[in-house]
């Protein structure tokens, strides 16, 4: 049984329900990060490009160079290349979130554990991106015969040749981000929460289908290398056996910082109870001017004189 079933549902954490105005800010965050962290994390040029011929080598090494038959196929038939161009720039901003939707209104006691497992194999793939960049096919030399699918029909759609980014902004995107191919592993975990939690025979069909065509579709264009693709499997693997560690960590942390909530709350002064200003000068409740007090352990005596000694 895998770790999403032993996953803690969220019926059973006592006070917590889940909100979409708190789900909604956590999921941006994270995304925010991810984005920023690809454009923090861009590398030498020149290491990216030896570490994409390194892996275009290793492939051809043990045959599973599959981007060549790929990329000339749909270089070649535009009614192949133009829909995988669109399916590489737009779904995995359409489909993930739509599965996160799916799962939060219909799938409640899996959405907490499936929503971990994601951002955390999110930012494990941030990690692959700082510490390996890796040049694209499509980037690599024109000798080493890729056709970059996203520049020769980026007249079809609303791309440029930066990679999926809109046309004038490929600025704003790292092109090296490549090992592992997130969206790959993003695909993945869409098919994994269609196959187990669909419940229609369409649902699980799409379920094994997403992932297997994003697959064909990202080293047809030459965006990602086989390899790239394993990796982003690899990620979501390892995103997946952290899930309950991170989430029971999570739970610790959220515990903490209630608890010192609630005893700040309680150690603040009640409005209702009254307070000394100085000495014997006090004011009651409903009272705004401090008056003196008679000490219990002092009297006066008339005009001011002492009280006789006993």
């Amino acid at each position: 049984m895998s770790q999403i079933d032993h996953a803690p549902r969220t019926e059973a954490i006592p006070g917590v329900r889940l909100r979409w105005w708190t789900e909604l800010p956590l999921i941006l965050l994270v995304y925010g990060a991810y984005s920023a962290g690809r454009l923090l994390a861009r590398g030498d040029v020149s290491a990216a490009v030896d570490h994409g011929l390194a892996l275009l080598r290793a492939e051809q090494a043990v045959h599973l160079n599959l981007e060549h038959p790929l990329n000339r196929l749909f270089t070649r038939e535009p009614w192949l290349g133009v829909p995988a161009d669109f399916w590489y720039a737009s779904l995995h901003y359409v489909v993930t979130p739509a599965v996160l939707i799916w799962l939060f209104r219909r799938r409640a006691h899996l959405y907490r554990a499936a929503r971990t497992w994601l951002m955390t194999s999110t930012l494990i793939g941030l990690i692959g991106f700082t510490m390996l960049p890796t040049c694209p096919p499509r980037l690599l030399a024109a000798g080493h015969g890729f056709v970059d699918t996203m520049a020769q029909y980026s007249s079809y759609g609303w791309w440029g040749g930066a990679a999926s980014a809109p046309k004038g902004l490929g600025g704003m995107t790292n092109q090296y981000a490549a090992m592992p191919s997130l969206h790959v592993g993003w695909a993945l975990w869409c098919g994994v929460m269609l196959w187990r939690n669909g419940r229609s025979p369409y649902a699980k069909a799409v379920g094994v289908a997403y992932p297997l065509i994003t697959t064909i579709v990202v080293m047809g264009t030459a965006n990602h290398y086989f390899f790239d693709a394993l990796a982003g499997v690899a990620v979501m693997g390892a995103g997946l056996l952290l899930t309950k560690p991170v989430t029971l960590v999570a739970e610790r942390i959220r515990d903490r910082v209630n608890t010192v909530l609630a005893g700040a709350s309680q150690a603040a002064p009640s409005a209702t109870r009254s307070s000394n200003v100085s000495g014997e000068c006090q004011t009651p409740q409903g009272e705004r001017i401090p008056r003196q007090r008679k000490s219990a352990t002092s009297h006066d005596t008339g005009d001011g004189a002492a009280a006789p000694a006993r």
